[in-house]
């Protein structure tokens, strides 16, 4: 029980430095992540600076996971094994970009949005939703 709480408490306040890290990078807004998508017009470069920041971050979060025998939450790390490159990533990776192009979200800063009370955000996450759903109940049923 006691491992339970921290877990929680460990995912509620990554969630929370998360959900804040976008709100003051400014992901929240899709009109600006449009602009950092939009390079042969008004290119916004602000959203490249915390890319790169991200990126950094998770190479030195990666190197000292390497180093560790188990994470400190749990028994055993969940990293991905699989390396290969198909189509179903290929086409998943243009839906997730065609998505994130057109509606200015990806899924962590489209949840985060939420509390900004903006009618196309609901609508955004309701299509994001029923996508996943639509994955889960027919495309893995697939494989």
């Amino acid at each position: 029980m006691k491992r339970a709480i921290s877990q929680f408490a460990a995912a509620l306040g990554s969630g929370l430095v998360f959900g804040f890290g976008l709100s003051l990078s400014g992901m929240l807004n899709p009109v600006r992540v449009q602009g950092f998508l939009d390079i042969f017009g008004l290119w916004d470069a602000s959203l490249a600076f915390v890319l790169g920041g991200a990126v950094m971050i998770a190479f030195v979060g990666t190197q000292i996971i390497k180093r560790m025998p188990h994470p400190v939450l749990r028994d055993t790390f969940d990293l991905p094994t699989n390396r290969r490159v198909d189509a179903p990533l290929i086409g998943g990776s243009i839906l997730f970009g065609l998505g994130w192009g057109l509606g200015g979200f990806c899924p962590g800063p489209a949840i985060a949005s939420l509390s900004v009370g903006l009618p196309q955000t609901a609508l955004f996450v309701i299509a994001m939703l029923v996508g996943m759903t639509l994955h889960d109940r027919l495309w893995s049923k697939r494989m």
